[in-house]
């Protein structure tokens, strides 16, 4: 049986061919992009069959398109949302004009409470559209229900039974305004009324998205809007402020955290370099969108890619308006939200911490007499130094991790935490002999259960140590052999002992389970002495690879003259020890006064009462206030 169609499909014939006929001119409109190619994909399908159009007038002849929106006539100019705010009668006196329909409006107070004259304007406007329609208003309601009413309107939270007595008792004609008052003074009014404006602003404390991390400071912004609302902040302050208040006010605190409403809006933590500008430019979109919808109630964002349909935004209107965002960038910066109450704790620390100093300055002078003496007797020492420092003069982690030098000559290491790790550690020595090498890993309360490893569980594991040699003015770089190592504790006499941190395997090295929290000592002596003639530059590779993340968090290294280098003999800063050996060669003749200051600044350190008395100013000045949030 054939179809309408087929019966009427002629091929060749278009003048017997079927028409396509669009009826619905709505379909026309600038952009329907959908219906065009399904417009197009007809046209292509039927000529395939062939059936073609019966003429070839365009098929737009007769339809009436819509008008271009990018462009703003004067009639856009007079919607209503534009028109500036005018002044309306609050009583429609044709309306309320017999007396007794005057008196008809002011019997709608709550008589109970307020006395006829006490009738708020807006009542009068609200009497005046009901008397238009023929409606009355509910009844006045009593006390009870009033005071409920108010507070769950302005905290959110019911009355308690004591508070609602004692209103119901109230004689006074002042009683309810009394009563609004005393709870817009609540600070739980602040706190109420902000969810709203918190939910135009689209604020959170979380970015969003899958991975949906806290934002620490979010809170910063919402203190603000509850803080604007009980202080009765001018409407027209609360929005700059929001929009630009680091520039309006750049040194107030308050109106630096009012500029989080910008930086509300949800955010990805994780993107890829692919996804930089995208990611940007959206953050834009949705400040501009945000902040005319909280503040314009206007749905700009609907022009990113076409002209509004609706209220007359052009797509270029849209992009000008977002050009204004782009100097704003998303930044968390510490702020004293309370500089006059920080000034007054910082002059109050002050006084407290000046005596401790002082005191130290006191004890370090009571000192020199006992430092002078120990000079005198060629600077003797409890027990022998067999270790001098080395200074380091350039360190480099191969995973990316930075070293900083710390008083005693070590390096505390920061950053990125490898999971294999190799330290190059270059320092020099002046022409002399060399007999060995001592590795320090010292704890530090930066690191987990304080060291002296970066792993999680403060452990460490060297797989291998190498030492090599060579001239500072340039030559042949010489690897130094070790011929033996031994440690203060080893994790194990096997895989995880010193001696196999001098092996070519990785998964084995020195290790020091369960000792953490604790410094440990490793020596190295050298198969056989250097004795240069010259300056050499010794180059020593840590390598970190018996598990992941093991890396030592605070190396030092010493070398020493000693024909058998070991674990005893004090460890001195090489300026330090060679200051020692010049006192005992001096034959007790006077230092430099540089000297003697390098010496007494380490000397002191050796003294208990000293290092006490310096803990408490170290510990007070930790406490010092800095207001920042």
């Amino acid at each position: 049986m054939q179809s309408e169609f087929s019966k009427r499909r002629r091929p060749v014939q278009s003048d017997a061919s079927l028409r396509l006929s669009p009826t619905r001119s709505d379909l026309w409109v600038s952009g329907s992009r959908a219906f065009g190619s399904f417009l197009m994909f007809g046209v292509i399908s039927l000529a395939l069959h062939g059936a073609v159009p019966a003429d070839d007038r365009p098929f737009s002849e007769g339809k009436q398109f819509a008008r271009d929106k990018a462009v703003i006539t004067e009639e856009d100019k007079k919607w209503w949302a534009f028109q500036p705010l005018a002044s309306e009668s609050l009583i429609n006196e044709s309306v309320v004009s017999s007396s007794e329909s005057r008196q008809t409006v002011l019997s709608r107070a709550p008589t109970d409470s307020l006395s006829a004259h006490q009738v708020h304007p807006i009542d009068r406007l609200l009497l005046a559209k009901a008397a238009t329609k023929g409606l009355a208003l509910s009844p006045a309601a009593g006390k009870r229900t009033l005071i409920r009413r108010a507070y769950l309107d302005l905290l959110g939270l019911p009355p308690m039974p004591k508070e609602i007595e004692a209103f119901v008792r109230e004689t006074s004609e002042d009683a309810w305004p009394r009563l609004i008052d005393r709870l817009l003074a609540s600070p739980h009014y602040g706190e109420r009324w902000a969810r709203h404006w918190l939910d135009v602003a689209r604020f959170a404390e979380s970015s969003g998205f899958e991975h949906d991390y806290d934002r620490e400071g979010a809170f910063h912004y919402r203190d603000f809007v509850i803080k604007a609302l009980n202080a009765d902040m001018p409407f027209d302050q609360f929005a700059r402020w929001q929009i630009a208040g680091d520039e309006f006010e750049p040194d107030n605190p308050l109106a630096l955290t009012a500029t989080g409403f910008l930086g509300a809006g949800v955010f990805p933590t994780q993107i890829t370099a692919n996804e930089v500008e995208r990611t940007r430019y959206d953050a834009l979109d949705d400040m501009l969108s945000t902040t005319s919808l909280a503040f314009l109630g206007l749905t700009v964002g609907c022009a990113r890619c076409h002209d509004h349909k609706y209220d007359p935004i052009p797509t270029t209107d849209y992009y000008r308006l977002l050009s204004t965002f782009t100097t704003t960038v998303r930044s968390v910066i510490d702020l004293d939200l309370e500089p006059e109450t920080t000034r007054k704790l910082k002059q109050k620390w002050a006084t407290e911490h000046s005596p401790l100093v002082a005191e130290v300055t006191q004890y370090e002078n009571q000192l020199l007499p006992r430092f002078n003496a120990w000079l005198s007797n060629g600077g003797e020492l409890a027990q022998p130094f067999s270790w001098a420092v080395l200074e380091l003069t350039n360190l480099v982690s191969k995973g990316g991790a930075t070293f900083k030098k710390l008083d005693d000559g070590s390096h505390l290491v920061e950053g990125k935490n490898a999971d294999h790790d190799e330290y190059t550690l270059v320092g020099s020595t002046a022409g002399q002999r060399v007999t060995g090498v001592r590795l320090d890993a010292l704890t530090h309360p930066t690191m987990k259960k304080g060291g002296p490893g970066r792993a999680d569980n403060g452990n460490i594991g060297l797989s291998r140590i190498r030492v090599f040699a060579v001239p500072v003015g340039g030559g042949v770089t010489q690897e130094v052999r070790l011929a033996k190592a031994e440690a203060d504790f080893q994790q194990n006499n096997e895989h995880l002992s010193i001696a196999a941190a001098l092996d070519n395997r990785p998964d084995t090295g020195w290790a020091v389970d369960p000792q953490f929290g604790k410094d440990h000592a490793a020596v190295f002596t050298f198969a056989e002495p250097l004795d240069p003639a010259n300056a050499i530059a010794l180059i020593v590779a840590l390598e970190f690879r018996v598990n992941a993340k093991h890396n030592i968090g605070r190396p030092r290294l010493s070398l020493t003259t000693d024909a058998v280098p070991s674990l005893e003999g004090e460890v001195l800063p090489a300026a330090v020890s060679g200051l020692l050996r010049q006192l005992k060669q001096l034959d007790h003749l006077p230092l430099a006064e540089q000297d003697r200051s390098t010496l007494f600044e380490w000397w002191k350190r050796r003294d208990a009462g000293w290092r006490d008395r310096v803990t408490r100013v170290e510990e007070h000045a930790k406490r010092e206030p800095n207001g920042s949030t």
